[in-house]
């Protein structure tokens, strides 16, 4: 199928590992251009070596919101427009889900920040597109009250009442919420080596029998990025596993 990719501008951050790093190579494969951030510079480099193609990227860590608007519409420009922007930056890739004000600052005030200076950019495009990711602990109770469940539940909302607003600019949003999701490096391999009761007892709750792998998200993005899923907005895709065990209408 032809996810209709090809020659798309797409800006990515954290994009070094984990699901990001996954989405990236997906994307370079159908054909997108690509503008990449992270904190880890020498990460980026490697990557933009091995995926090839059109990618501009940037080393940045987000101190303040008016540095990452202009490193976002800085990137844009580089690539000649914006048509998707994934807002994946999280206190959960610093360790810092406990965090309330990091928590607040890269996974709230990120998407906010991120889609307000990049609106002018994807308004021109014909396939204005915008991924919020998120978290099914946002949506059932999960281990223990933390910012990071709390904030994503706020994403959650935050993506829907924008997509009635933008709906009109011809701009999509649409959010992401994997479930566990485990990776060399990972959150889940960490507390597979240090907790292992915990990490047991987590997947003895996945009807499917195991956590989810980066590439499995990965792909949801595309497509729900892509102008295949062009007529699907406001809606919040789960990645699970049959983990959560909400019914949703």
């Amino acid at each position: 199928m032809d996810l209709g990719l090809s020659g798309l501008k797409v800006i990515l951050g954290g994009a070094t590992r984990g699901i990001s790093k996954e989405a990236a190579k997906l994307f370079a494969a159908e054909g997108a251009s690509l503008g990449l951030f992270s904190r880890n510079g020498d990460a980026l480099d490697d990557l933009k070596a091995e995926l090839g193609g059109t990618v501009e990227t940037q080393e940045f860590v987000l101190e303040d919101r008016e540095g990452y608007k202009a490193m976002l519409t800085g990137l844009a420009d580089r690539l000649g427009g914006c048509d998707i922007f994934i807002h994946s930056i999280s206190s959960s890739g610093a360790q810092g889900t406990m965090d309330w004000d990091e928590t607040y600052r890269l996974d709230m005030l990120g998407a906010v920040d991120g889609c307000e200076a990049l609106e002018p950019y994807l308004e021109k495009s014909s396939a204005g597109s915008i991924i919020l990711m998120s978290t099914t602990a946002a949506f059932e109770t999960f281990l223990a009250p933390q910012a990071f469940n709390a904030i994503k539940a706020a994403v959650i909302t935050y993506g829907k009442q924008l997509s009635q607003a933008w709906a009109p600019k011809g701009i999509r949003i649409n959010m992401v919420s994997p479930g566990p999701i485990s990776y060399p490096g990972g959150n889940w391999e960490g507390a597979k080596a240090l907790m292992p009761d915990l990490y047991n007892g987590i997947v003895s709750q996945i009807p499917m029998g195991r956590m989810g792998s980066p590439e499995e998200v990965a792909k949801t993005i595309a497509f729900l990025a892509s102008p295949a899923a062009g007529y699907i907005t406001g809606s919040n895709i789960v990645i699970d596993g049959g983990f959560t065990k909400r019914v949703q209408f």
